[in-house]
């Protein structure tokens, strides 16, 4: 969820007009791939632990 609002938040926080890779904007688009990134991760491990044999 953290995740989420930070992608969100970042995205409110990009000028558009400037364009996306854009010098001022590169440090939003750099927190939304991370915060990307930890959404992929969550989702992997989480799945992977319902892999795990059932004891």
């Amino acid at each position: 969820m953290l995740f989420v609002v930070f992608i969100g938040l970042n995205l409110y926080a990009i000028d558009w007009e400037l364009g996306f890779m854009d010098n001022e904007n590169t440090k939003f688009v750099f927190s939304i791939s991370a915060a990307l990134l930890g959404v992929l991760l969550v989702f992997v491990l989480n799945t992977w632990s319902k892999l795990s044999p059932k004891k």
